[in-house]
């Protein structure tokens, strides 16, 4: 081999095995063995574990990065489906190392990992609001986008330990959030909310995103939801009573009770009064 290949060798042969086990399970002795080398070489390529750890580990982010690319055609949540499937495939097939890393309990981890898996997240972060087309995303939807990125993390990894659902159940569980999470941002905003009304307008009945308006259509015929939602979305808590004390005499924020008027005294009244009072 060449110098160029026997170190791509190595790369591969570790990250198949940092990805069937813990980092710190894995020794540079391992690692010979497995690429038919002896320790010397290995040490000839890489100064010590953790550099051919980060190594295999940055070939594993470029291919999980590349995992989030999609063709911006079809309904949105349809291609978000694909992808979890791919990432949710790539953390199956990563899983302990991963597992070890992202939890933070691998000694393993460093700044040069850690660099890794944050350009994994930037990468993901930015396809997805490609796919979301909106010029210039707020603030607020930035956020929704790293927090599901984050949840999908954390919801995958609690996967690898329990597989209590089936994969495809999880791969649709997450963009389903995903739909909700960015419904909950545009009700917070308006600019986001017209793009809401484009993004449902391109959706098909049987995909996750059409799945998830049926199951809530259900949710809601449960005797007692809707009635009690529509309490809410009312904001009284029964007909013509407000739901909190805000208008109470003296409540901070509330106008003062007015007055109840008082009868004006007839002006036949008045002059017998006067009258009376002169005798």
């Amino acid at each position: 081999m060449s110098v160029d290949e026997r170190r791509e060798q190595l790369i591969a042969v570790a990250l198949e095995l940092f990805s069937r086990r813990p980092p710190e399970e894995v020794s540079i002795d391992d690692i010979a063995a497995a690429a038919g080398a002896s320790r010397p070489l290995v040490y000839h390529y890489f100064p010590g574990k953790q550099a051919l750890y980060e190594a295999s580990l940055r070939r594993a982010g470029r291919e999980l990065s590349a995992r989030f690319e999609e063709p911006m055609e079809g309904p949105l949540s349809e291609r978000l489906y694909r992808v979890m499937g791919r990432y949710l495939d790539f953390v199956q097939s990563h899983g302990p190392g991963f597992a070890a890393l992202l939890r933070g309990g691998s000694v393993a981890a460093s700044p040069g990992t850690s660099a890794v898996i944050d350009e994994v997240r930037r990468a993901a972060h930015d396809q997805i609001l490609s796919h979301l087309a909106i010029p210039r995303p707020s603030p607020g939807l930035r956020l929704a986008v790293r927090a599901w990125i984050a949840n999908a993390e954390i919801t995958s990894l609690e996967w690898l330990a329990e597989r209590s659902v089936p994969l495809e159940e999880l791969q649709l569980h997450l963009v389903q959030e995903f739909v909700a999470s960015l419904t909950l941002t545009a009700a917070r905003e308006p600019a986001l909310a017209t793009e809401l009304a484009t993004f449902f307008a391109g959706e098909r009945p049987d995909g996750p995103t059409g799945r998830l308006v049926r199951d809530l259509a259900g949710l809601f015929a449960v005797p007692g939801i809707l009635d009690a939602v529509t309490v809410l979305a009312a904001g009284t808590a029964d007909a013509g009573a407000p739901v909190s004390g805000a208008a109470d005499a003296g409540a901070p924020g509330s106008a003062a009770p007015t007055p109840a008027p008082v009868d004006e005294p007839s002006a036949e009244a008045t002059q017998g009064s006067t009258g009376t009072g002169g005798e």
